[in-house]
């Protein structure tokens, strides 16, 4: 497994509710043993999180079914992060 950094930034289209919907995804993502890490940026702009894929277009399309990016709300990008310290 992989470490693939996604950063979501909010679009036009963000409402609040998606918020609970999203965390709920990351929940299962989490559950399923396919989530590191999870963060907001604290200027409203959006935030990131950290999975766990075997190679880049299983996390993408893992990342496809997150709520903030089904409803348009977020776009999302996905990289593939080689941590080093």
């Amino acid at each position: 497994m992989y470490k693939y950094l996604v950063l979501a930034l909010r679009t036009p289209d963000w409402t609040d509710e998606v918020t609970e919907p999203h965390r709920d995804w990351l929940d299962e993502v989490r559950a399923a043993g396919n989530l590191d890490c999870t963060g907001r940026f604290t200027d409203g702009t959006g935030g990131a999180y950290v999975i766990l894929a075997d190679n880049l277009d299983a996390a993408r399309e893992l990342v496809a079914t997150d709520p903030i990016h089904t409803t348009g709300a977020s776009e999302l990008v996905v990289f593939e992060w080689e941590i080093t310290g």
